[in-house]
């Protein structure tokens, strides 16, 4: 017997092809958004352990610090989707990896790609509309602090483009004869 093939070594250990270089640079920017959000997370981290800090021992009031790790994570979240899908780190079922022929387990990767991306660009186009509408609209958030929608908005709709430009690196890259 042997083990399942996961989905994670189907992923490029050293870019080929004519999409090489576009892949080297979408993954190394992708590595500096996740120190970014890595800096994001720990300030998310501060920002709420103050606030809990200074409710509980100085009665002071929390307007701004919830909203802001909010914001924060959201930013994370999303910015650094691209990198997980770089790595085939999102949630995949690995039940028929061991039972399928390594061809049908390409296919079956490429077609959750395509379907993957034609998901992603549906949810990046609404997001880059509820970014503009938020932008246009001047929308505030309904806290005293009211800082502009529009920010995490932008967030999300960045990270689902840069989420979005990685599956379409991965569906083109086996048509272009590129390895996996």
């Amino acid at each position: 017997m042997h083990a399942p093939v996961s989905d994670s070594e189907a992923t490029p250990t050293g870019a080929s092809g004519p999409l090489a270089p576009l892949q080297r640079v979408i993954s190394m920017l992708n590595s500096i958004i996740v120190v970014l959000a890595a800096i994001a997370l720990i300030a998310a981290c501060v920002i709420l352990s103050y606030s809990v800090a200074g409710r509980a021992l100085f009665k002071a009031a929390n307007y701004w610090q919830d909203e802001a790790a909010v914001f924060l994570l959201v930013g994370a979240t999303f910015m650094t989707a691209a990198y997980v899908q770089e790595h085939r780190g999102h949630v995949s079922i690995e039940a028929f990896v061991g039972l399928m022929s390594p061809l049908a387990n390409k296919i079956r990767l490429w077609l959750v790609d395509v379907a993957s991306f034609l998901f992603c660009a549906f949810f990046t186009w609404k997001s880059w509309t509820l970014t503009h509408e938020a932008w246009e609209d001047g929308q505030v958030s309904n806290s005293m602090w009211s800082p502009p929608l529009a920010i995490p908005y932008a967030l999300m709709a960045a990270g689902m483009t840069l989420l979005c430009l990685q599956l379409l690196l991965q569906i083109v890259a086996p048509l272009t004869g590129a390895r996996r």
